[in-house]
């Protein structure tokens, strides 16, 4: 029985996530209780391969990465792995019938990031979706806990609350991608000459796809919507405050929302009955 040790493996997976985001883990707090492991385990595998490509310059991320590719198919097929990260992962890809391809798709992604430097669209649609859309999905999946139908319904509305997340990331993090990792994810924007038409056409299209998140929010289940829409409000509070923001500041500081900020919003939708929220 590896009983003690899966539960080793998810204790770091909850820690990774509390180490690295405060406002999943906030939002985490607001789910289930059933549903914190799976959620934590998806962060924590999500989180590592990101840091791999992200953060260990002085390492071969190449290198790292096709590792962590290779342990991962292997923890998924042998329903272990002494990576505790990773055995975490396996578990909660078995427990909610997750889909290899979105695996797949993430990991691809991964490796985008070793090599891509200029997005053009079709690229960055294609980027945005197996680092951020198929997230959602594997999410998804924990949240609607073998309801195909649900699932199926709910889909689209979980790619557009990846999309927007992953674009407000990329509006918040355009100094330090631009500058520290030499890449410009959105197309035909020349950061040279980043205007408030480029920033406006940016902010529309995440705006957009917040529209088209909400409504599939208000139809998860009771055991996820609030953490689901806690994440939702967060990034609603960061997305306007870099929208009331001049082009020249987000290219030179990294926007916060800070943490006692954080901590309110949580307890606005904790308190707030959110099935009485209209769309």
């Amino acid at each position: 029985m590896k009983t003690l040790f899966d539960k080793v493996s998810a204790a770091c997976s909850k820690l990774t996530t509390k180490e690295y985001s405060t406002s999943f883990s906030l939002g985490i707090k607001l789910l289930d209780k059933s549903f914190h492991a799976p959620i934590y385990a998806i962060y924590g595998f999500v989180r590592f391969a990101d840091e791999i490509v992200d953060s260990f310059h002085e390492y071969d991320k190449a290198d790292l990465l096709c590792h962590f590719k290779e342990e991962t198919y292997k923890a998924i097929r042998d329903k272990i792995s002494l990576n505790p990260i990773l055995n975490s992962f396996q578990k909660v890809y078995h427990d909610f019938n997750i889909e290899q391809q979105l695996v797949d798709t993430f990991l691809d992604s991964m490796e985008m990031d070793l090599h891509q430097l200029y997005y053009t669209h079709s690229i960055y649609e294609q980027y945005i979706l197996g680092s951020a859309e198929v997230v959602g999905l594997m999410c998804l999946k924990v949240f609607t806990n073998g309801d195909v139908a649900l699932y199926e319904k709910l889909l689209p509305s979980a790619m557009k609350l990846g999309a927007a997340f992953q674009k407000v990331n990329f509006l918040r993090d355009i100094k330090a991608d631009s500058q520290e990792l030499g890449r410009h994810y959105f197309p035909f924007v020349n950061l040279n000459n980043f205007t408030s038409g480029d920033k406006s056409a940016i902010e529309s299209e995440i705006a957009s796809d917040f529209r088209e998140a909400l409504p599939g929010i208000m139809q998860l289940p009771l055991s996820s919507r609030k953490g689901v829409y806690l994440a939702y409000a967060y990034y609603q509070v960061l997305f306007n405050k870099i929208r009331n923001l001049p082009p020249h500041r987000i290219l030179t500081e990294r926007i916060r929302v800070p943490n006692r900020h954080k901590l309110g919003i949580m307890l606005q939708t904790l308190l707030f009955p959110i099935n009485q929220i209209q769309l």
